[in-house]
Parts: C-alpha cells; structure tokens; sequence
C-alpha cells in the first residue's frame, strides 16, 4: 500500500514509521521535513500536498499540531479554545475532507486523538479533552458517510511515555503508553477491517 504520514518526523511518526516499513511504500509529510511539507492548519497547503501525490491506500495523522492551551479553565478564553479546534481537530478534520478524492478505494484514514471526557480529566487541560472528544465524535460519523469504501479509526493514547518529561506533572497516576503500543494500533487501523472505532490506550 501507499501510505501517507503526516506528521512522520515526530516521536509516534517515527514509530509508526517503523512499524509500517518493509511491508509498504511509505510517504512521510511535516511541517518542515520529510518527503513533502504541508501545515495541517492551512487547507491550501493540505490540497497542494495531495496533488503533489500518487493516489493514495492510507492516510495516517500523527501530530496534532499545536494541539492545545495549556491553563486552568478560569483563565482560558475562546480564543484560547481555538487553537486545539484549530489546530488539532479541524486540521484533521480537513485532511480528511480534503483527501477524499486523493483515496484508492478501500483506502483508510487514521487520525490521532488522546485523552478525552470518557476517562479521566486532568487539570488544566480542557482545551484537549474538548479537542479530543469532538474527534472521536467526527470518527464515528465520518464512518458513516464515507465514499469509496474508505475507512477511518483514531488512535486515541493518554499521556505517551516518551512525552512524559513535558506533561508527566499533569498525568500523576496514570499509566504511559510508549510510542511502539501506539504504532502497533495505527497498524491495526491501516491493516486491518475496522472503520468508526476510536482506540483507547492508556
């Protein structure tokens, strides 16, 4: 298969990445390098990159780009909520949207989400629980709407063990997920039947 990384150079990319190779013809994406740039928070440069592209058999998103403000609620602001919707959330959502038609039929996206309101909250961190929940919800619709045959999963982990230096202070007691679990779930998305599910680790 053709599989698309978006977000490859990254910690999870890398993983995946691994995961993947030998079995497939991997195409790796980021904001600065690998094989092509696109920035997930610019539809015009999300639609350059898949021109740029063969069709493709799976898109996977790795990075979540800014992916949230950190702050107690009281001081957060809806400007501040935007820049996990508009980073993590609708730069997926449009990968998607935008991809569609750049797809093999039969082909499959993966997204990444984390965290969300079905587990634990932990302080601090609306803006990510929030982002999180809204993309597992698009996961389930999409599902259903989806042309082509084409599938889409989330792999959704807690705090990843690599990433534990940064944000270890906010998940106390919880459980890390190191970055070769959550490249086998991408696998299980990309390789596998399934489609609308979102994977919980933690």
């Amino acid at each position: 298969m053709k599989v698309l990384i978006i977000g490859g150079t990254g910690t999870v990319g890398k993983a995946v990445i691994e995961e993947l190779n030998g079995r497939h013809e991997i195409i790796v994406a980021s904001r600065t390098g690998g094989d092509i740039q696109v920035d997930i928070e610019n539809e015009a440069s999300i639609v350059e990159m898949y021109k740029k592209l063969p069709k493709l058999d799976a898109v996977v998103v790795t990075t979540g780009g800014r992916g949230g403000h950190v702050a107690p609620l009281t001081e957060m602001s809806v400007e501040d909520y935007r820049v996990g919707l508009d980073s993590k959330l609708l730069g997926q959502v449009n990968v998607v949207l935008k991809g569609i038609e750049f797809m093999n039929e039969g082909g499959s996206f993966t997204l990444i989400g984390g965290a969300s309101g079905a587990q634990d909250v932990v302080p601090q961190l609306s803006n990510f629980f929030m982002v999180n929940a809204a993309l597992e919800g698009f996961v389930t619709a999409a599902a259903t709407e989806l042309p082509k045959s084409l599938r889409i999963n989330a792999v959704c982990p807690t705090v990843i063990t690599e990433s534990m230096p940064a944000f270890g202070s906010y998940f106390r007691g919880f459980s890390s997920v190191p970055s070769r679990e959550i490249a086998m779930a991408f696998s299980k998305s990309i390789e596998g039947v399934q489609t609308g599910q979102n994977y919980n680790l933690s």
